[in-house]
């Protein structure tokens, strides 16, 4: 998953809209969280503040940071006598790291 992003989106022309965000969100996992959320904070930085797209944007990079640090918990769970993995706990608190994350 790179950070570039689709020439059509790039355009001084294009209406950003829901659709697009929707678009970029259909591949969101743990590992590609930081990428889409550079990729989401681009696409809507020169939307206004009431701008669904923008709503829409803001929620999804919330969730992209906890995501990306916190993990997700897919499928069953685990089975009787295993533990399940430290960084996929529900109850674990979203952490910050000082950094070239920062936007």
């Amino acid at each position: 998953m790179a950070q570039m992003e689709q020439p059509e989106r790039l355009r001084p022309d294009h209406q950003v809209t829901v659709d697009d965000v929707r678009q970029l969100m259909g591949a969101s996992t743990p590992h590609f969280a930081l990428q889409l959320r550079e990729r989401l904070r681009r696409l809507i930085r020169g939307l206004a503040a009431d701008d669904p797209a923008r709503q829409l944007g803001e929620q999804e990079i919330a969730r992209l940071d906890r995501l990306a640090f916190t993990g997700e918990v897919r499928g069953e769970g685990f089975q009787d006598g295993q533990r399940p993995l430290p960084s996929l706990g529900e109850d674990e608190p979203t952490r910050y790291v000082e950094g070239p994350t920062a936007g």
